[in-house]
């Protein structure tokens, strides 16, 4: 445990000198049609279909906003990329955001990117374990290995949190880094005894006949949002207008995905490898541009209790 935290801390104060020396943060750049030309960070997950979608419609544009959409393969690229002006804004889990904050990086959240349905029984993430396994509910990880996607992050703090609530020892769990698409075949296979995946990995691991045996997004928190849209105090300063259209036009993007969902469905095939099959089948997130301070103060809590941090950034302070 010490040993990977050391790491994580040591990723941490990686990013602070990368922003030691960031740029202006500033947007000057205009598209030959006048309208500012702004490069977000994403994932190509379906937790940010909502963007696609807004970009479609024509949200963006209506505010005077020339929008690119540059894939990563995670926060670890995208949260420096941000604060050297590489994207304007960029998409990150909470947890990580909260990370950066409490290293001083001066990241701002501006919109919400997804949030737990707050059904257990139907979540978009979940810890899974082979059909003939003898872990029934979150209380029996304890003392077993489970993949998360990334150490002493929002995957492996809510299967704590979850675990302790069903009785169990969240400290006997012994934690794997995996990729998600390597996930489903290493529970199917026996290597790990558990794997926490997040859609379209959750729908093909249970094709396959794993069951899901916790849903620690939506047993941490009812209305836990899992990543937000985030930018720089930098562009705030430089550039706040900007900052408001963004978040205006993210804002109407997340409802318009939240009350169109064959549409969200559908622009999943233009920027991921999920066929139309599983899409139909997957279960969306909830997207919502409602921002509840409470639900990230408990992460933040979680990352405290759980040594990712020694003390918890103002949470205010990182929210809009």
């Amino acid at each position: 445990m010490l040993k990977r935290f050391r790491r994580a801390s040591a990723a941490a104060a990686t990013l602070a000198l990368l922003a030691t020396g960031c740029g202006s943060g500033s947007s000057d750049t205009q598209s030959p049609d006048g309208n500012d030309a702004v490069t977000v960070g994403v994932i190509p997950i379906v937790d940010v279909a909502p963007i696609y979608l807004g970009k479609e419609q024509g949200f963006f544009a209506e505010r005077g906003i020339d929008l690119t959409l540059e894939s990563s393969q995670g926060g670890a690229a995208i949260v420096p990329g941000v604060m050297s002006g590489q994207f304007q804004f960029g998409f990150s889990n909470v947890t990580s955001l909260l990370l950066a904050r409490s290293k001083g990086l001066p990241v701002q959240v501006v919109a919400s990117g997804n949030s737990t349905t707050g059904d257990p029984s139907e979540d978009f993430g979940g810890v899974v374990a082979p059909k003939d396994s003898d872990i029934s509910d979150a209380a029996d990880l304890a003392g077993k290995s489970v993949a998360v996607n990334t150490l002493n992050n929002i995957g492996d703090t809510t299967i704590r949190e979850v675990v302790r609530q069903a009785g169990g020892d969240p400290s006997t769990i012994k934690f794997v880094e995996l990729p998600f698409p390597d996930m489903p075949a290493a529970v199917q296979e026996g290597r790990v005894d558990a794997a926490w995946v997040v859609e379209p990995f959750l729908t093909i691991a249970t094709d396959q006949g794993a069951r899901t045996v916790a849903a620690n997004f939506a047993e941490t928190h009812e209305d836990l949002m899992v990543a937000a849209y985030f930018t720089s105090q930098q562009l705030i300063d430089a550039n706040p207008n900007l900052v408001d259209r963004f978040t205006e036009a993210m804002n109407e993007s997340l409802s318009y995905a939240q009350e169109h969902p064959d549409e969200a469905r559908d622009i999943l095939g233009g920027y991921t490898d999920i066929d139309t099959g599983t899409a139909a089948d997957l279960t969306l997130p909830r997207w919502s541009p409602e921002i509840k301070t409470e639900p990230v103060q408990r992460l933040a809590d979680l990352a405290v209790s759980d040594g990712l941090i020694d003390t918890a950034p103002d949470v205010a302070e990182l929210l809009p």
